[in-house]
């Protein structure tokens, strides 16, 4: 029986991929502010309407997890794995995530926080 409770399990991944994200559409924002794009506003509009989407997501994530005395920190990697430690309630948990896993998520939630905006006009 694992000793972390399954509600809390998407909040500690949230900690994971949120961050990820924000890391790519910050990036983006980036190159198309410098890239040779002849109209840069709708594609810089659309990464930062995506980006604050995430940072309220976050925001909630981070508020549960207070709440919650919940953490998550990264533990040791290589190329094929990443670990993360997640505490709960004085539990530990290690979990070992492949690391194809990890960006084919971020790659999911990216493409899903830029349909939310998209929607939204």
């Amino acid at each position: 029986m694992p000793l972390i409770p399954e509600e809390a399990i998407p909040y500690l991944e949230n900690m994971i991929y949120l961050p990820m994200v924000l890391t790519i559409l910050e990036k983006d924002r980036i190159i198309f502010e410098r890239g040779p794009f002849k109209l840069k506003r709708p594609y810089v509009a659309m990464v930062e309407g995506a980006t604050k989407h995430v940072q309220t997501e976050l925001k909630k994530t981070h508020i549960y997890m207070k709440r919650h005395s919940m953490k998550v920190l990264r533990g040791e990697g290589d190329d094929m794995f990443t670990e993360y430690v997640f505490f709960h309630g004085g539990y530990e948990e290690h979990r070992r995530y492949l690391n194809v896993r990890l960006r084919n998520r971020v790659e999911e939630l990216l493409t899903m926080y830029l349909a939310i905006v998209e929607n939204a006009r």
